[in-house]
């Protein structure tokens, strides 16, 4: 299967490290019928107070309005989701021609469930996502042959 490279809008929230709160700040979603693709929740080193949830997708009104009342917002951080079937270096040849390319990464996360893999990147601005969507197309687009 090939490799698809999409612009997502992640959202997300600022929350206190504390018992709970992720699922309370799920809950509202859940109950609005979000089958959430990306759920990434993680405390911020250096001020273990303070953590974030970010998810994905947010779509149509009554999902909106749910991320909205357990207020998560849309982030202005610019992100891809790729996914594809997986084939070792896959990840290197990625990441290899992103750097080639001056493109700086503000995170990558990614994971394979038996024969495919997805990842979620994130960069600095639109522009270095556009030009990243493209590179990576052509990079993994050079491993089939």
């Amino acid at each position: 299967m090939p490799v698809t490279v999409k612009s997502i809008v992640i959202w997300r929230k600022e929350i206190d490290n504390q018992v709970g709160v992720l699922a309370r700040t799920l809950e509202p979603l859940q109950k609005a019928g979000a089958d959430l693709q990306i759920m990434m929740a993680y405390r911020y080193s250096g001020n273990e107070a303070k953590a974030v949830v970010e998810v994905y997708p947010v779509s149509g009104k009554k999902l909106t309005t749910a991320a909205t009342e357990s207020g998560l917002t849309a982030s202005s951080i610019s992100a891809l989701l790729v996914e594809g079937d997986n084939k070792p270096g896959l990840a290197h040849s990625i990441a290899q021609a992103v750097a080639e390319a001056g493109v700086n990464l503000s995170f990558l996360v990614a994971h394979v469930v038996g024969r495919r893999y997805a990842a979620t990147i994130g960069f600095e601005n639109e522009a270095d996502a556009k030009k990243a969507a493209a590179l990576i197309k052509k990079a993994t687009a050079a491993r089939k042959k």
